[in-house]
């Protein structure tokens, strides 16, 4: 008995150690506010108050627009994500795009809150800041979770939704589904605990990478973003929160009572929603178009925004 006894203490003293060093080699101090601003809030970038945040923001393209488009990212991302999109739609259109909470420079919610249920409430009153009554909403995984569930909830608000590998519908157990690695990391216990401290730039390229169809594509340029935004302070810490207190999601039947016009996008190679779940959208949506990017993954409006935004571009025209 007293050999184990010495043998686990000896094992929790080694792991405590590799801890210790792994904290010592890898702990990176966040990044000020000020130094991420100047570097990722050029114009035509703006901040709101929002439920207690800074919220930042682009508005692009035509001012006279009376039904902008809204473009909400996924977890780990930000507004950024939507660089194309944004450039080549603003010619005709009014473009908005935001950080939501715990992401980009929009940074953590005061209440820690990351519940559907929030985001659609945030996404609301971001809205009535803006003076934006009405829509086009569109958003990636996360993003386009929100963007329908947003649209359950107020329907004489979005004219039409736009989902591109959007979060919502559970892939069947047969599927194989690959997480990014700070995806896995996030929910692992005690190992979540130094994610809040400890997220080495080397996980976040291996990451990105997986939500590519062709990780090559993958950009030193676009690797710093995302890591660099990672460090704005508190985003660690709210990542690790909102991937450790998901909510339980909305009912996916409910979809079906969605009446709006929506256009499906999504990535043949996406490896954390896989494409069965786009199938599922266009077989209870009841007014939709559904386009497959062959080679694209998770991100296809980052990884070929020309390509994509030609479907969107299209399915603007057909609902005129």
């Amino acid at each position: 008995m007293k050999t184990l006894l010495k043998w686990l203490l000896r094992l929790i003293g080694g792991l405590a150690v590799l801890i210790l060093l792994l904290l010592a080699w890898f702990w990176k101090n966040d990044l000020p506010k000020e130094t991420l601003r100047q570097k990722y809030a050029q114009p035509p970038s703006a901040f709101v108050e929002v439920q207690g945040m800074e919220v930042h923001y682009r508005t692009e393209g035509n001012a006279q627009d009376t039904t902008p488009i809204v473009l909400l990212h996924g977890t780990g991302a930000s507004l950024h994500t939507w660089d194309g999109w944004a450039t080549m739609l603003a010619a005709n259109r009014r473009v908005v795009r935001l950080d939501l909470p715990a992401y980009g420079l929009t940074g953590p919610h005061p209440k820690g809150d990351y519940s559907m249920a929030a985001y659609v409430s945030f996404l609301n009153d971001f809205l009535n800041q803006l003076r934006i009554d009405k829509c086009i909403l569109g958003g990636n995984s996360l993003g386009g979770s929100i963007a329908w569930n947003y649209a359950l909830q107020h329907p004489n608000r979005v004219a039409a939704l736009i989902l591109v590998d959007a979060g919502g519908y559970p892939a069947s157990k047969t599927t194989r589904r690959e997480s990014p690695v700070a995806f896995r990391l996030a929910t692992v216990p005690v190992v979540k605990d130094l994610v809040r401290y400890v997220l080495p730039r080397s996980v976040i390229e291996k990451s990105v990478a997986n939500v590519y169809g062709d990780p090559s594509l993958v950009t030193d340029e676009v690797i710093d973003r995302y890591y660099e935004l990672s460090l704005h302070p508190g985003n660690r810490r709210a990542f690790v929160d909102r991937m450790s207190s998901m909510s339980k999601p909305t009912d996916t039947l409910l979809v079906k009572k969605l009446n709006m016009p929506t256009l499906i996008m999504w990535g043949d190679r996406d490896l954390l929603i896989p494409v069965e779940c786009a199938y599922k959208f266009h077989r209870d949506l009841p007014n939709d178009t559904l386009v497959i990017f062959k080679g694209l993954g998770h991100v296809p409006m980052e990884e070929n925004p020309t390509i994509t935004v030609e479907a969107v571009k299209k399915f603007l025209t057909e609902i005129k």
